[in-house]
């Protein structure tokens, strides 16, 4: 199956139209005409069968002939992870996080934040591609960058866990902290890690630390590491 995307499509609609990059790909790429059928998703869980009534680059039409939905995970899985210095590592991120399992992101800048700066855009149309291509029938919810101060002061349901390097202490490592069908929010540095002082903050904060193994991740590693273990555990409840 190929997935299309029409994030303005409802179980009311009799038809849907797609916007020109969308129509080019399905009619010029794809050589799609009437008549030829279409798998098309709204990014809120529900899977739409179509057929193409007018095939034009600028503007393809298609007659929706059923939808089901799909429910939604039984877990919340929020990443919050600094912006790595090479942006194609955090696209990575987000492609495979995307392919993975996870329903909110947050980039969040930290005191050794070497990019402070992000194209929420461009991150937009990298997981609208890798979740057309994994078959995911919910989009997540990709939030603006904010500071690490303004995390702090922001009130998060579910668990709140940071990773960090730092071994003043044996952390317990994340499965240890899980469990199914829950909402769990995950905390992960720059490469630079986090100062001393925002781990102390969290702490305050009542975040809980924890360790993803013993081997020193880097930021986009780590966050795979995590969004990959509560896929497990949720997979196995």
């Amino acid at each position: 199956m190929q997935l299309f995307y029409n994030p303005n499509i409802s179980e009311y609609d009799k038809q849907v139209i797609f916007q020109k990059d969308e129509s080019r790909h399905i009619v010029k790429v794809l050589r799609k005409t009437e008549g030829d059928e279409l798998s098309i998703t709204n990014g809120t869980g529900m899977l739409f069968k179509a057929q193409i009534i007018q095939a034009d680059v600028k503007q393809c039409i298609a007659s929706i002939s059923s939808f089901e939905s799909q429910p939604a995970p039984s877990y919340y899985l929020h990443m919050i992870v600094a912006p790595t210095k090479m942006n194609d590592r955090y696209e990575w991120f987000l492609e495979k996080a995307m392919e993975i399992g996870v329903h909110e992101i947050t980039p969040v800048i930290c005191d050794h934040s070497e990019r402070k700066t992000v194209k929420v855009e461009r991150y937009q149309r990298v997981l609208l591609s890798a979740m057309k291509q994994s078959l995911h029938m919910h989009f997540p919810k990709l939030n603006d960058a904010i500071s690490f101060s303004e995390l702090m002061q922001t009130t998060l349901p579910g668990l709140k866990l940071i990773a960090h390097c730092e071994d003043d202490e044996k952390k317990p490592y994340l499965q240890n902290k899980l469990k199914a069908n829950s909402t769990i929010n995950i905390l992960i540095g720059p490469e630079g890690d986090f100062s001393s002082n925002e781990i102390k903050t969290a702490m305050d904060e009542n975040w809980q630390q924890i360790s993803l193994g013993e081997s020193r991740l880097r930021t986009e590693t780590a966050a795979i590491a995590a969004c990959h273990t509560v896929a497990l555990i949720n997979q196995n409840s």
